[in-house]
């Protein structure tokens, strides 16, 4: 009896610990981040009105973000811009990944170097971009394009060029990430499959198609599924490279959220979409999973 009585308080001390040692992030989590989510999510179903008090409107406010044409066109420009980042920069990433891959004491410089655009702030890099986009005949890019004899371009100050420029940045900013990750995997392959495919008599591109990339597909169902979101609450560079402009040519989801809740003091209509934004992102990574192990069941 005596020695079940002081077990038990040791086994309870010890599940207690990683708790005590969680606590701080938990309580973190809890107040600057599910808690708002929480508020967010009431205040979908409000009219709000500062010093009036709340009205509640239940599902209008949903249904004022699907009939609002500039919901309607930042839908479509969100869609395209994270589908061209997505696929632009995980193809950069792997070529990239494919130079920079091997044992060489060298490399780890070359490949810091070629990271420093996933950990320089967001804003930064968009200032600089802004800068080196100038579209005048003597800006940066137009000058650079001047020597190929193309050009000069508009670049994020023509509708037509725009959401393009702006592709580029985003590009530019996370292949050095998916990068990182297909190193990752390509480590994680038997060299002696490119021996024995080398012995079959296959060229570079066939051992590249049918042995480099079927074991790259736990890294691309990450890749997809973290650009994808990525891709959809795209915000900040699109926010200081154009502002949504222009004339709405770039205008996002999260741009447009921001301008209706904040410019229009709309908070109801832009709570709504916010969690529509986020129902999709849930949506779309419960699909990508549940794919991925589909196809690891086969």
């Amino acid at each position: 009896m005596s020695t079940a009585g002081r077990r038990k308080p040791r086994r309870w001390t010890r599940s207690a610990i990683p708790w005590l040692f969680l606590a701080p992030a938990l309580l973190f989590f809890l107040y600057f981040k599910f808690i708002p989510m929480a508020e967010g999510i009431r205040l979908s179903l409000y009219k709000v009105q500062p010093f009036l008090g709340d009205l509640f409107v239940g599902m209008d406010n949903y249904t004022s973000v699907l009939d609002d044409s500039a919901f309607q066109d930042a839908a479509v420009h969100t869609a395209v811009l994270a589908a061209g980042t997505t696929f632009g920069s995980m193809i950069v990433g792997f070529c990239l990944a494919l130079l920079l891959e091997g044992q060489a004491k060298s490399l780890w410089f070359v490949r810091s170097a070629v990271f420093l655009p996933v950990v320089a702030a967001t804003a930064v890099i968009g200032e600089i971009w802004r800068v080196l986009l100038f579209p005048a005949p003597n800006g940066f890019a137009n000058e650079v394009l001047s020597w190929i004899g193309v050009g000069p371009s508009t670049f994020l100050d023509h509708p037509d060029t725009a959401l393009w420029s702006v592709m580029l940045v985003g590009i530019w900013k996370h292949a050095p990430y998916d990068m990182v990750l297909i190193l990752a995997g390509l480590a994680g392959i038997d060299r002696e499959q490119y021996e024995a495919a080398a012995i079959d008599g296959t060229n570079v591109f066939q051992r590249l198609w049918y042995v480099t990339l079927p074991a790259l597909r736990p890294v691309v169902t990450i890749l997809l599924t973290l650009a994808a979101i990525r891709g959809l609450r795209v915000f900040t560079e699109v926010y200081v490279l154009t502002g949504g402009g222009p004339a709405g040519a770039t205008s996002v989801w999260m741009t447009t959220v921001f301008s209706r809740g904040f410019e229009k003091n709309d908070i109801g209509v832009a709570a709504a979409a916010s969690v529509m934004l986020f129902l999709v992102t849930f949506v779309l990574t419960v699909i990508v999973q549940v794919w991925r192990r589909a196809r690891e069941a086969r």
